[in-house]
């Protein structure tokens, strides 16, 4: 897995784009609140049918960011079909209607925009990206996708492949190996331990009759969050999404809910054979959500344990013993669920090592309280190391939805700098003693030999 920089709402980003990347972005928006407004970040507003609508003014911005989110990622597929979700993502935008998928791309393209279609764990999301005097066309787009698809089938089928090769191809990634068998055994029970990109064989039973049925039941209007970032005023984007979305009528029916899944069963640990020279450890338990009181301590006692490279893994394992080529921990957060998870990637000879030594230091964590001047640098960094993280249309909007989708408020940005202010050391030894003891976690290596007993 790719060592992320550090994450907010992993129900809406991690969403997930391709494997690889879902995983390496799961912490990214955590830091997002070291940027200081001195304004309300948005508006938000609930539409007769439903919709959620979130608008950003950004006066000064000329381009125009518009996220259309439902809660309709992989989480709600069927246990018989894996992907469903996914390849019904990726098809919105390869024809509706009125428009095949050709017209969709001429259009958005003549302006400079950009219109795409993706699948996270908890969500769908179309992406618009305009200039805003070409809004008006962007929206149609938008509009006309989200609402009029066809899901045409000699595009199922090109689709249907285009995944299947993905998947084949992440099957050489020694990483995306890990992550995926790792959420299995995470989430053994749960909506998450299935892969979001499902796998080659039930990816080529889907069919558009899955799909339809899919899109039918959970696209939209009362599931949807709409965030509308950059010259536009509020005003200007209700009347915008209304004229659009205004007749699309909430069913009778409640959205459909995801079941939670069963309680975490003893940890697991499996080893997944590559004749490779290097050696891929992943670790990982459940763990909580951001509206938990324990989520801020977690958090800091993750990133001192192995969030940068000043942590003590990173010290420990790569620049004191020179045993790992990347090590890291970080907290994977979702709508429906959490991981915290630890990973390293080192020579096959040295893994059993490297393992044993970041073991160490969960244990350590948990059993010393951190050092005051390591503490303060942790929690200054959290708090103000990326200040630029809202500094276009579209991660201020991946961050509307984010907020929305997690039900943290448009205030998160200043609660969770508030909240890291407080943490304690104590604060971080109880944390570490519930989330981080070695013990409790599911191990997964990728390659060979294997450097943990009981590996299957």
């Amino acid at each position: 897995m790719t060592v992320p920089t550090h994450g907010l709402t992993l129900g809406y980003i991690m969403a997930q784009m391709t494997m690889a990347r879902r995983l390496a972005l799961l912490p990214l928006l955590l830091l997002m609140p070291g940027a200081a407004v001195a304004a309300p970040l948005a508006r938000r507003e609930v539409l007769p049918n439903g919709i959620v609508l979130l608008v950003a003014e950004r006066p000064a911005v000329p381009i125009v960011a518009v996220r259309a989110y439902f809660r309709a990622g992989s989480a709600f597929d069927p246990p018989d079909a894996p992907g469903l979700a996914n390849l019904t993502a990726r098809l919105l935008t390869r024809g509706t209607a009125t428009r095949t998928g050709a017209d969709i791309d001429r259009a958005i393209e003549f302006v400079g925009g950009s219109l795409e279609s993706d699948a996270s764990r908890d969500g769908i999301t179309v992406s618009l990206a305009v200039l805003k005097k070409d809004l008006s066309l962007g929206l149609d787009l938008l509009a006309d996708v989200v609402r009029r698809p066809s899901f045409p089938e000699p595009e199922l089928a090109r689709t249907r492949k285009q995944i299947q090769a993905g998947i084949q191809r992440s099957e050489e990634n020694p990483e995306a190996v890990a992550g995926r068998e790792l959420m299995r055994l995470v989430y053994l029970g749960h909506p998450y331990g299935h892969p979001a990109d499902g796998t080659r064989e039930s990816v080529g039973g889907l069919t558009r009759e899955q799909v339809v049925g899919y899109y039918a039941e959970h696209v939209r209007p009362d599931a949807a969050i709409i965030a509308v970032v950059g010259a536009v005023t509020l005003d200007e984007a209700r009347k915008e999404i209304l004229a659009r979305c205004g007749d699309w009528a909430r069913p009778t029916s409640p959205p459909p809910a995801v079941p939670t899944g069963s309680a975490t069963s003893a940890p697991e640990a499996s080893t997944i054979a590559r004749t490779l020279s290097q050696t891929t450890v992943a670790m990982g338990r459940r763990a909580i959500r951001q509206d938990q009181p324990d989520y801020f301590p977690l958090v800091v006692a993750s990133y001192i344990l192995g969030g940068g490279t000043n942590s003590r893994l990173f010290f420990r394992v790569r620049e004191e013993r020179g045993l790992a080529y990347g090590v890291y921990s970080y907290v994977s957060p979702g709508r429906y669920g959490s991981a915290e998870v630890v990973g390293l990637r080192t020579r096959t000879a040295e893994a059993t090592k490297a393992l044993d030594i970041a073991r160490a230091e969960m244990a350590r964590i948990a059993r010393e309280p951190v050092g005051a001047h390591e503490l303060d640098a942790a929690k200054a960094y959290l708090i103000g190391g990326f200040p630029l993280h809202l500094d276009t249309s579209a991660k201020v909007a991946n961050f509307l939805v984010g907020v929305e989708e997690q039900g943290l408020g448009l205030d998160y940005a200043d609660r969770f700098r508030e909240g890291i202010a407080r943490v304690t050391a104590a604060d971080v030894q109880r944390a570490a003693q519930r989330y981080l003891l070695p013990e409790a976690f599911a191990v997964v290596t990728v390659g060979t030999p294997a450097p943990v007993s009981g590996a299957r």
